[in-house]
């Protein structure tokens, strides 16, 4: 049986592109067909005269299933904004049923698992009309949700869950993405969101663990999806 996810954020740099890159290897190591994507990126630079996205090459190098780079992330943006900012100042229209088209493509593809990656948090536009999360509902996938563990995350987090909800999609779980500085009152926190959140907690992720402990919470995490 195929599975398929939608990876989302509490907001940028929540650790996103961490969650699905750990999944990917763990997913890999299972001997799963296996990949990720990342259909809009904003932040590139050149290499051989190429835009390419820090983020979408990571998913494309722990991916078992090796897709050409236009394929994991057919939209690339050069500028480090709001994608919709980043489109507009390079004169180009981004919607929702063009990368819609661009995933289904790459789902053609035999595979077992895949993730795909949002940008940003939940609501990020796309034009003056649609969302990403418009992107999502078109695709159905349960969603994996990953909190960026700082002042400020319950709100956030949330939000997005009653969002995702709005949106009729399924929360699968969510996972606590460590900064270098532990949250005041982590465990409280994670108290308020294990009662608050209708999803399961699928990994608490530290900061700075060393690889076979990274390993083992994302095989884990991967056997709980």
């Amino acid at each position: 049986m195929k599975k398929r996810f939608f990876v989302t954020g509490t907001d940028t740099d929540a650790g996103k592109t961490y969650v699905t890159v750990g999944l990917l290897k763990a997913a890999k190591r299972a001997g799963l067909k296996s990949f990720g994507l990342k259909p809009i990126a904003a932040g590139a630079e050149q290499i051989k005269g190429d835009w390419r996205n820090d983020d979408a090459l990571l998913i494309q190098q722990a991916s078992s299933v090796l897709l050409p780079y236009e394929q994991v992330n057919p939209v690339v943006l050069e500028a480090a904004i709001a994608p919709h900012i980043a489109a507009m100042k390079e004169g180009r229209l981004i919607t929702a049923s063009r990368l819609e088209g661009f995933i289904k493509g790459a789902l053609l593809v035999p595979h077992d698992f895949v993730l795909v990656e949002g940008a940003g948090g939940w609501r990020v536009p796309l034009n003056d009309r649609e969302l990403l999360s418009d992107v999502a509902k078109s695709l159905g996938f349960p969603v994996i949700l990953v909190v960026n563990m700082k002042l400020g995350c319950l709100n956030h987090a949330i939000l997005t869950a009653e969002a995702i909800a709005r949106d009729g999609l399924t929360l699968v779980g969510w996972v606590a993405n460590n900064s270098a500085e532990t949250m005041p009152c982590y465990d409280e926190n994670i108290a308020t969101l294990s009662a608050m959140l209708t999803a399961p907690l699928l990994a608490s992720i530290p900061w700075c663990d060393n690889e076979s402990d990274s390993q083992k919470v994302f095989d884990e995490m991967l056997s709980a999806l």
